[in-house]
């Protein structure tokens, strides 16, 4: 079995949990795969609602949210817990400054291109810097500019493909274009990389993620150049989730036709589970009057049709009238929940049949 190594960080198997917001990958997961010899991920999107009791201003309730999630996974977990930080969300900068003065060990980054990540390490930084990427152009962009800027190069790179759930890189009409498939863009991206780790003599391992969800699923990944996988949706239905009982349900309900593209109020199209609320959005329902949070530096309040952190919040905690649940392509292949420590066997033990 390959091993994963970003730069000092050896995990025991090659295996990331997607940092899934809002309030699906806490502590609790994350802390969980740790344990299991994988990198377990916390998402800083929406914890300014999460923990509001420590301050009604948002941005800073999000920072002392993140502080404390990083610390209560460090108290439960021995291995490797990286954190999730979307370019879009507005308070970017200051979850990335908390992240790196909590010495967590990695921080992953999409949602747009994180071309100054590299500016906020200090001397003393422990922090691996990670992008998550959607096509071998933006690797290039990444590389060259932090390399200029920085003289810093990614320590590793995720390939997110279309079939991720949540907010999607791609246009919607790419989304089911083949050319566009992860198997056609990842060794793209593992040769783009290569250039990087020719000419700096840095390894660049390039994890491969979207729709990934059997041992099957990695061995394809590992075969066609990816050092790593990282799977969301695979991790939800296990008992050390963060999500209530009723969000883990949701998946288990759900049938292939029920998992849909919608149009985001960030101005991507997103994967998610059919329900109520997407009914009623559909049928034009009322937009929010305000913004309280300005979450999101691309959100449009006078065109947004709702209010999405509320709605992602909403899911989380089990209201599927006021809120829906973000799913990748696979979600409607779960069918019970069982722990962590299961999900990560049952993944070792499938790939390890397909040698």
């Amino acid at each position: 079995m390959k091993t994963l190594t970003i730069g000092d960080l050896k995990p025991r198997f090659p295996i990331i949990q997607g940092g899934m917001g809002v309030g699906i990958s806490l502590s609790g997961l994350a802390s969980a795969v740790a344990n299991e010899g994988g990198i377990g991920v916390i998402s800083a999107a929406g914890l300014g609602l999460l923990y509001k009791k420590l301050s009604p201003n948002y941005t800073e309730a999000g920072n002392l949210g993140l502080a404390e999630e990083i610390r209560k996974a460090r108290e439960k977990a021995k291995g490797i817990i990286g954190v999730n930080v979307m370019v879009a969300l507005s308070d970017f900068a200051e979850l990335v400054k908390t992240s790196i003065a909590e010495k967590v060990d990695i921080i992953f980054s999409g949602a747009g291109l994180p071309l100054d990540l590299p500016s906020f390490l200090k001397k003393d930084s422990v922090t691996k810097l990670v992008p998550i990427v959607s096509s071998a152009r933006a690797v290039r962009i990444i590389c060259e500019k932090w390399k200029n800027n920085y003289d810093y190069l990614p320590d590793a790179v995720v390939l997110e493909g279309p079939k991720a759930g949540g907010h999607l890189g791609y246009k919607e009409n790419q989304l089911e274009d083949e050319h566009f498939s992860l198997e056609e863009l990842l060794p793209q991206v593992v040769h783009e990389v290569s250039l990087f780790e020719e000419k700096y003599h840095k390894s660049i391992p390039v994890i491969a993620a979207g729709g990934i969800y059997t041992g099957e699923d990695i061995k394809r990944m590992m075969d066609l150049g990816a050092s790593g996988v990282q799977l969301g949706t695979r991790f939800v239905t296990t008992t050390e989730c963060d999500a209530s009982d009723a969000f883990k349900e949701s998946y288990i309900k759900a049938e292939e036709k029920d998992i849909e593209i919608i149009k985001s109020p960030v101005g991507m199209p997103g994967r998610a589970i059919h329900c109520n609320f997407l009914e009623k959005v559909k049928a034009g329902i009322k937009q929010p009057k305000a913004c309280p949070f300005n979450c999101i530096k691309t959100c449009d309040i006078s065109k947004s049709p709702y209010c999405i952190v509320t709605a992602l919040y909403n899911a989380f905690k089990g209201n599927f009238e006021n809120g829906y649940a973000f799913a990748g392509s696979n979600a409607w292949k779960t069918s019970r929940i069982m722990s962590v420590k299961e999900t990560i066997n049952e993944l070792i033990s499938e790939w390890k049949s397909k040698e």
